[in-house]
């Protein structure tokens, strides 16, 4: 309609019978559209909805390693997690100890570290491997295009 004076937009919305909204009140001249108020609402509730609905992070998925898993049930595990990060999920990669398993940490974190490695730029590792009671975690998220967590490549567990 262009640009109007307040009243000949307030005007021109009573004799439509419609409501005057302001749209872009920081704009100048400032934004306004002559519509039903109640659509308007459920309009902006539902584009609102349908934005939050898109938004969400995803779950956190957990898988159970072993630290005397081998290569073959490794291989298997990560292809899960690939599976899982492309829906946009994060994995919680958990060693499990059992018995006189604990005296050998360093073997749970050798087997995540291979985990990563087969990642590759598929991961990127979100949460450090830390010790929690009997089990080993990290969490990975989605890879970066190749970006590793140097923290990550520089713990190199000796042998």
């Amino acid at each position: 309609m262009g640009i109007l004076t307040r009243t000949e937009a307030l005007e021109k919305a009573k004799e439509l019978g419609q409501d005057l909204i302001e749209i872009a009140p920081n704009a100048e001249p400032p934004v306004a559209k002559i519509t039903d108020f109640q659509k308007f609402r459920y309009e902006e509730n539902k584009k609102e909805r349908a934005s939050r609905k898109g938004a969400s992070g995803g779950e956190l998925k957990e898988l159970w390693l072993s630290p005397r898993i081998a290569e073959h049930d490794l291989n298997v595990r990560l292809k899960r997690t690939e599976e899982f990060l492309k829906d946009g999920n994060k994995v919680k990669l958990t060693v499990k100890f059992k018995g006189r398993e604990m005296a050998h940490q360093e073997i749970g974190y050798r087997v995540l570290q291979d985990a990563i490695n087969l990642l590759g730029d598929k991961a990127s590792v979100e949460k450090e491997p830390k010790m929690e009671g009997r089990k080993l975690s990290m969490i990975v998220g989605k890879g970066k295009g190749g970006v590793k967590n140097a923290e990550t490549e520089n713990k190199q567990v000796s042998s």
